[in-house]
């Protein structure tokens, strides 16, 4: 196990440099006197186990993968480290790795003029070929101009030398990056194992021609699934409606299509994933090996962006599970294993792997994390094998406290059910369980809002149903609501949000409803920020017009917006007011069916008339079978595999 290797988590700073040092002797970019200065110093070192060491100049390609946020939350995103492994496995490519500097190191690296760095080489960004930026949440997009400042990198794409790093963005925001366009050269729209090959066979081949950036970016435009910002142009209605995308003049002549098509990987179990995933020596938010059992969801919940874009669902063999599982177990010394997917409980060979794991690896002190499970008899009683129940709480997400709301958004979950699952975990020894709920979904009311705690209560009473001797003290149950956004890509895409007050009386008419509770001391009731949600949908919604917010936003010291402790409202609304810009725009007016939206370029395999008729549906209440149910004729089936395709011969 590693454990030994890692005492650096419990090491003081001048113990944990040594530590890495001496892992392997290598330049770095910053001093010892700036090292020990810094919080967590092991951030910006690099050396980790399994790390991968090329000579720089022996290769064609030097791809920066940064991750816009804090070492802890990048090195757990596990996209991150599939595209690591692959770009590696090339002996062209050298993928080095590079994070958001925290606060007190961003402040260093600007007095003293230190260009931002890879933790391989500690080479400065700068000097790469491509910077690759993961794209993972709309309050990171502040971070992103950090990273091109602090790499001393043209923020704005037009500005760009000859010799700079094209810059490329990835991941789920990139389903509306026309807020980030001015930022960025390339987006690549889409799962990152299909068509990144052909875009590095177009750029040796671009470098050896010796023809300028704008040749590059044309040739790249052609390759399905990689978007070109700079080629278009958008114009707009008087009322502030896109009126139309157009291509520029001067590339009409080219083959670059009007649509771009989103990349999805039809075979998950040929697909590459790490072996020796990297081992970081200080503790990160998932620290553990992942496994991913499945990608995409069959259920279908109207408000979910994850459950559009990663359609259709995809599982992955057994067999290839059960070796990978092996042996990212042995190559990285974790002792927990987490399988992850969107929702476990639909991978239909679950229960044979999650006894093949608990049976080879558990009495090896092996500990095995099952997110994202339905809440059932066999998903309890595995839970119970694996997890310390009296230390452990169940997680449930209902996301709607009426029965009614649950079929407006189709979540396909009855309060039946879900009582009778809260049952079967209590008699099971459970006393803990969290709830997650949404505010602000369409079409609700009063009475909606106040059946959350309602539910909550109903849990506790079926807890208290229980015979006093067999309870372990009084149940907790926590109470957590986020506020809707509708996100591009969903059934609710042409909806509105709520304003910040509606959010606020939303969340204090829980908060009231839960004092009102007969089981009141066994509830306890979070929410989230308003003023975060509603800049999250601005940026989600949003246009170009945007970039502007953005850059003021930066010039102002907006960083770090996902974090409570360092999010400055008062900043963002002084960055909308110095640009003349309406954010309320953006997120407080319902659409009209035939609007274009700042997305509509993208073919993301799922119809948009789908998601229309999905809209309609719940506006009716109306309740859509799943993917393994019914075919409902979204348009995913062009893809020839997944689930779309599960029971043909």
């Amino acid at each position: 196990m590693v454990a030994g290797l890692r005492k650096s988590v419990i090491m003081g700073k001048k113990q944990q440099k040594k530590e890495c040092d001496e892992v392997a002797k290598n330049k770095l970019a910053l001093s010892d006197e700036i090292l020990l200065t810094v919080d967590k110093p092991a951030r910006y070192i690099g050396n980790e186990i399994n790390i991968v060491r090329k000579d720089p100049s022996a290769v064609d390609i030097r791809f920066a993968m940064c991750f816009p946020d804090v070492y802890e939350i990048g090195m757990s995103h596990l996209g991150m480290q599939i595209l690591y492994d692959m770009f590696n496995k090339r002996d062209d490519v050298y993928c080095e790795r590079v994070f958001s500097p925290w606060l007190d190191l961003h402040q260093i690296l600007k007095e003293k003029q230190i260009p931002l760095f890879a933790l391989e080489s500690q080479d400065a960004v700068r000097d790469f070929d491509f910077l690759g930026i993961t794209i993972q949440y709309e309050m990171c997009y502040t971070n992103i101009l950090q990273i091109l400042d602090l790499s001393r990198i043209s923020l704005f794409a037009k500005d760009r030398a000859e010799n700079d790093p094209f810059v490329i963005g990835g991941g789920p925001c990139t389903y509306n990056p026309e807020p980030l366009a001015d930022f960025f050269d390339l987006f690549y729209i889409g799962e990152g194992e299909t068509v990144y090959d052909e875009l590095f066979r177009v750029y040796k081949e671009w470098k050896k021609s010796g023809a300028d950036r704008q040749e590059f970016l044309m040739q790249a435009a052609k390759i399905e699934g990689i978007y070109v910002p700079s080629l278009y142009d958008v114009s707009y209605h008087p009322d502030g409606t896109i009126s139309e995308r157009t291509l520029k003049t001067a590339f009409q002549t080219e083959q670059i299509p009007d649509k771009v098509v989103r990349q999805v990987v039809t075979d998950l179990t040929a697909a590459p994933y790490p072996e020796k995933p990297l081992v970081p020596y200080i503790k990160i938010t998932q620290d553990r090996v992942v496994l991913e059992i499945m990608r995409g969801c069959i259920r279908g919940c109207r408000f979910c962006q994850a459950g559009t874009i990663y359609r259709p669902a995809r599982q992955k063999d057994i067999e290839t599970l059960k070796k990978q599982a092996a042996l990212l177990l042995e190559n990285t010394g974790q002792d927990e294993i987490s399988l992850s997917s969107l929702s476990s409980s639909d991978y239909t060979e679950l229960e044979a792997l999650v006894n093949f794991l608990i049976t080879e690896f558990k009495s090896k002190g092996v500990n095995i994390s099952l997110p994202s499970l339905r809440i059932d008899a066999f998903s309890l009683d595995v839970m119970g094998q694996v997890q310390d129940i009296r230390k452990s709480s169940l997680t449930f997400a209902p996301e709607a406290g009426s029965q009614r709301m649950r079929n407006v958004i189709n979540k396909g979950l009855s309060e039946e059910e879900i009582l009778h699952g809260a049952g079967l975990a209590f008699e099971g020894g459970w006393q803990k369980v969290k709830l997650y709920f949404m505010l602000g979904l369409p079409s609700e009311t009063e009475e909606d809002i106040r059946a959350i705690p309602e539910l909550a209560n109903k849990i506790a009473v079926r807890y208290y149903e229980i015979p006093k001797e067999k309870r372990s003290g009084k149940c907790q149950i926590t109470i957590s609501t986020s506020f809707f956004v509708p996100k591009p890509f969903t059934s609710f895409q042409w909806m509105p949000m709520c304003t910040k007050k509606e959010f606020l009386d939303k969340a204090h008419l829980v908060n009231d409803t839960v004092k009102e509770q007969l089981n009141r001391k066994s509830l306890k009731y979070n929410w989230h920020e308003a003023d975060v949600t509603l800049l999250e949908g601005i940026f989600a919604r949003g246009d170009r017009r945007l970039s502007k917010v953005l850059l003021e936003a930066y010039r102002l010291g907006c960083l770090f917006d996902a974090w409570t402790e360092t999010f400055d409202h008062e900043k963002w609304e002084k960055a909308f007011a110095n640009t003349g810009t309406d954010g309320a725009f953006y997120i407080f007016r319902t659409r009209g069916e035939t609007e274009i939206f700042p997305w509509d370029f993208i073919d993301a395999g799922v119809n948009k008339s789908f998601l229309y008729r999905e809209y309609v549906n719940s506006l009716s209440e109306k309740v859509t079978p799943n993917c393994r149910e019914t075919c409902s004729a979204c348009g995913a089936a062009k893809y020839q595999g997944g689930v779309c395709y599960e029971n043909q011969n």
